[in-house]
């Protein structure tokens, strides 16, 4: 009698947690990204989203890389330097298993902007880059003007409230990863130090590829 009892509360627990495992699954496949930033309305009466505007840095490989580059890719867009040694390295680690986990897609790209860019050059870059397994068809470090670095990282990513001009005393230090769709436009922010929040990050990138199919 006891042996049947433990039977039936050991399959009332496994088909409770397959329930759960279900809906948890299929509220996730179900789920919209919203969009962040200012919407203004259309001259067709349609609601126009915020949108990363262009630019134009060096990777770590000394290459020009542009917004055109990212044409038809979802990223992750982080600030960092190369010589932090607080949050950077933590937030750099979680970029490794964004990268691990979408090696394999090709309309992913992880975009790293650095907030020092006198010291932070593509040399700089190149040895951070690969102390990070960072492949360089995957995950990006970018550097170059710094007005337009921390213009980018105010207005376009809205990465931080602060308010610069990205002159020499100006300094930008966010944990904040922002989620771009293929359409430049704002769908997600996550602090980067926190791997509950990169599990999630990974989630709605991969909703967002589903979106698209």
């Amino acid at each position: 009698m006891k042996k049947s009892t433990n039977l039936i509360l050991l399959l009332a627990g496994t088909l409770v947690l397959c329930i759960g495992i279900y809906y948890s699954l299929n509220k996730h496949a179900n789920k919209v990204l919203p969009y962040f930033g200012e919407r203004v309305a259309g001259k067709n009466g349609d609601t126009l989203y915020h949108t990363v505007k262009g630019f134009s840095f060096l990777d770590q490989g000394g290459h020009t890389v542009t917004d055109r580059d990212l044409a038809g890719k979802i990223y992750v867009a982080d600030y960092f330097f190369a010589n932090c040694k607080t949050i950077c390295p933590k937030m750099s680690n979680q970029l490794e298993r964004v990268q691990a986990r979408f090696k394999n897609e090709p309309s992913f790209m992880i975009l790293s902007h650095t907030v020092d860019p006198e010291r932070d050059t593509v040399a700089a870059m190149a040895r951070y880059a690969s102390m990070h397994g960072a492949d360089p068809k995957k995950w990006l470090f970018l550097t170059g003007d710094k007005k337009q670095l921390y213009d980018l990282a105010r207005h376009s990513y809205l990465a931080v409230a602060t308010v610069g001009d990205g002159g020499p005393q100006d300094f930008v230090h966010t944990d904040q990863f922002a989620l771009v769709d293929k359409e430049k436009h704002l769908r997600g922010f996550y602090d980067g130090t926190d791997s509950l929040e990169i599990n999630r990050l990974m989630m709605d990138v991969e909703q967002l590829l589903l979106s698209y199919k």
